[in-house]
């Protein structure tokens, strides 16, 4: 893989490196899931409804996406909206504290992205993005921009 971004290095987030977190806004970050969130959860259901099965977080496919189908060369990811910077310009500008912190992590997380999904495509796979709230509130058209892809990749294997 070639990637020619240069790493963002996000600093430590520690009262030694000048950030500085209370109890209340530490439990509520000790709250936030990494996997098995609600919204990916609805999507595997909603999925698994349709008769496609699965894999989740599969370890073999670079970036673990949230749903993995091999044999279509498929990988969903489903991701959140402040995590991997979604509508980022605006969003940047009305992060009051730590700032230092969550730029460079956010803007890290947005490189990881853009290099999973390039290492991905180099591995012929075709990369679904969904945010959460396109999840949440348009369910149906993401199972149905899914299902559309399967159902062309099922035409053309029985036409080979």
């Amino acid at each position: 893989m070639n990637y020619s971004e240069d790493k963002i290095k996000v600093p430590r987030f520690n009262e030694a490196s000048g950030f500085y977190t209370t109890k209340k806004r530490s439990k509520i970050m000790s709250k936030i899931r990494g996997k098995n969130t609600k919204p990916e959860l609805l999507f595997r259901k909603a999925l698994w409804k349709e008769g496609v099965r699965y894999r989740v977080d599969s370890k073999q496919i670079p970036g673990r996406p949230d749903v993995s189908i091999k044999k279509y060369k498929l990988a969903i990811f489903i991701d959140g909206e402040f995590w991997h910077g979604y509508n980022w310009d605006d969003r940047k500008a009305k992060l009051k504290t730590n700032r230092d912190f969550w730029i460079p992590k956010i803007e890290r997380n947005m490189q990881r992205d853009r290099e999973v999904n390039q290492q991905l495509r180099e591995m012929d796979f075709t990369v679904f993005r969904f945010w959460v709230h396109e999840v949440k509130d348009n369910l149906k058209t993401c199972i149905n921009d899914v299902m559309m892809y399967l159902d062309l990749e099922k035409y053309t294997d029985k036409k080979e």
